[in-house]
C-alpha cells in the first residue's frame, strides 16, 4: 500500500459509505511509513478542501463530461491533478504515471489513456488555466474554495465578502495544533523544555493562557509526554467555554454530551481535580474512551453515566451546579479539522436545532437554584446557536444570560461566535446562563 493507494481508498469510504475521512485515514495508514502517512493525509485532505475547483479545471480538459466518468475514474484524476495544481514537491510526470498506474491495477485499463491525456494537458497549461468565473459573489466563492452554495451564500450574509472569503480561505488550511498543559502532572518550565528537547516548535497562544501552538512533534501519541498525561489536545475555544463556565474545585458537574472528553478534562483540570464531574454519553465505547483519557491525564474526579442527554433523570434534578451542554451540531465551525462535513446532507442539519433545544429543556433541570447552565456548538450558524438559546430563555424565565469575558479581554453579554478569522480558533458558539 502507497500514499496514493490509501488515499484513493479513503476517498471511495467516503463516497460510498458516507464515512468520515478522518477515521477512514487512520484505517488506510495502519502500517504505512511515517512518510507514506502523512502523504495520503495530505492527498486526502487536498481533494476534499478542493473536490470542485478540480473538477472545474478537470471538466476544461475532458473530452466528455467530468460529471458522467466513473466516480472511481474521477478520484483518480482528483488526485492527478492536486498533485499537479496544488503540491510543489511532487513532478508532474510522477502525478500523471502513478494515476494511470492506479486505474491500470484496479482494472480500468480503457481509462488509462483518456486519465493520462486529461493529465498530460493539465500540467503542460497549468501556468495559464482557465480563470474562475467572477460573475456572482457566491458562485465565485463557492468555486474557489469548495463549499456549497447554500453555505457560502449563509457566511455572505452573516459576514459579508471579505469576511466570509477569508473565513472559507481558512477552512482549506491545516488547523493548528493546539495543546493544553495539564498542571497537575508538569510544572510551565517542564513542558516548554520537553518540546525544546524534543525538536518541536512550541509558540505561546496569543490569547490563551496554558495554551501552545505545537509544531514538528509528529505523532503526539507516542511522544512520552502524552503518555504521562502532560497535556490535552484542544482549541483554545473549548477551553474558552469551559473557562466561560466557570467550574471551581469542589463542585459538583455534569457534561450531558461529554465524548470525546475534551471539555470535562479541562474542567477537571480548572478544578485542581476535586470535586466530581459525570461525563455522559449514549454510546458505551465512547465513555471508554474518557475513562481512558481521565486515566491518562491523572483526573480521579471524573466518572462516566450512559445517558442520553433528551432523557431525564428524576435523580439528578437541581444537583449540579455547572451542567455543560456541547451538543450535537452541524460541525460547520471545524470543517478545516473535518472538510467533508461540508459535504453532508443539508435535510439531516435542519432537524438539529429541535435535538439541541431537546437537550437544553432536558438538562436545564439538573442545575441547582444559583448555578449555571453552559451552551455550546462547533458551529457558527444562528439557527444552532442564539435562535436556539433565545428561544430556551424564552420558555424558562428562571434562567438569564450572564456576561463573561474571554481571557484576551474582550467583553461579551453572556454569548458570543468565536470565529477562526477574527480570533484563530474553531467557528464555536458560547452561551452562558445562570439559574436564579
Amino acid at each position: 500500500m502507497t500514499g496514493r493507494e490509501a488515499a484513493l481508498q479513503v476517498l471511495t469510504a467516503c463516497r460510498r459509505l458516507d464515512a468520515w475521512s478522518d477515521g477512514s485515514l487512520k484505517a488506510a495508514v495502519r502500517g504505512l511509513d511515517r512518510r507514506e502517512a502523512a502523504f495520503a493525509a495530505r492527498l486526502t485532505y487536498g481533494v476534499l478542501q478542493n473536490r470542485a475547483l478540480l473538477d472545474f479545471y478537470l471538466g476544461q480538459y475532458c473530452d466528455q463530461s467530468f460529471e458522467k466518468l466513473e466516480p472511481f475514474i474521477r478520484d483518480v484524476l482528483r488526485l492527478g491533478a492536486y498533485q499537479i495544481l496544488l503540491m510543489d514537491r511532487v513532478p508532474d510526470s510522477a502525478a500523471v504515471s502513478q494515476a494511470v498506474e492506479m486505474v491500470k491495477h484496479h482494472r480500468r485499463q480503457r481509462a488509462a489513456g483518456m486519465v493520462n491525456a486529461v493529465l498530460r494537458r493539465l500540467s503542460g497549461e497549468k501556468d495559464s488555466l482557465p480563470a474562475i468565473p467572477r460573475g456572482d459573489e457566491a458562485e465565485y466563492l463557492s468555486l474557489r474554495y469548495s463549499h456549497p452554495m447554500w453555505l457560502t451564500e449563509r457566511l455572505l450574509d452573516l459576514l459579508g465578502m471579505e469576511e466570509a472569503e477569508e473565513f472559507l480561505r481558512l477552512d482549506n488550511e491545516p488547523a493548528p495544533v493546539v495543546v493544553q498543559r495539564n498542571p497537575l502532572r508538569c510544572g510551565r518550565e517542564e513542558f516548554v523544555k520537553y518540546w525544546e528537547q524534543a525538536g518541536a516548535s512550541l509558540e505561546a497562544h496569543p490569547w490563551m493562557s496554558d495554551c501552545w501552538l505545537l509544531t514538528g512533534a509528529g505523532d503526539l501519541e507516542e511522544q512520552a509526554a502524552f503518555q504521562e498525561g502532560w497535556f490535552l489536545v484542544q482549541d483554545a475555544a473549548a477551553k474558552a467555554a469551559v473557562l466561560a463556565a466557570g467550574p471551581k474545585p469542589g463542585q459538583r458537574v455534569l457534561d450531558v454530551c461529554a465524548a470525546p472528553g475534551g471539555k470535562t478534562f479541562s474542567a477537571a483540570m480548572a478544578m485542581e481535580d476535586r470535586g466530581e464531574i459525570i461525563s455522559c454519553d449514549i454510546h458505551p465505547h465512547k465513555l471508554a474512551l474518557i475513562e481512558k483519557g481521565a486515566e491518562r491525564l491523572g483526573l480521579a474526579c471524573v466518572r462516566t453515566e450512559l445517558a442520553d442527554g433528551r432523557e431525564n433523570r428524576a435523580a439528578w434534578n437541581e444537583s449540579f451546579d455547572l451542567v455543560l451542554c456541547d451538543v450535537p451540531c452541524s460541525g460547520l465551525g471545524i470543517i478545516r479539522k473535518k472538510p467533508d462535513i461540508r459535504y453532508k446532507d443539508l435535510e439531516k442539519l435542519a432537524g438539529l436545532p429541535r435535538v439541541q433545544r431537546a437537550i437544553l429543556d432536558n438538562a436545564c433541570r439538573y442545575v441547582r437554584p444559583g448555578g449555571v447552565l453552559l451552551y455550546a456548538t462547533c458551529t457558527i450558524l444562528p439557527e444552532e446557536n442564539s435562535r436556539v438559546t433565545a428561544a430556551f430563555l424564552a420558555a424558562h424565565p428562571d434562567f438569564h444570560q450572564e456576561p463573561f469575558r474571554l481571557p484576551g479581554g474582550e467583553e461579551t453579554d453572556g454569548s458570543l461566535t468565536l470565529w477562526p478569522q477574527r480570533h484563530g480558533t474553531d467557528g464555536f458558539y458560547i452561551c452562558k446562563m445562570r439559574r436564579s
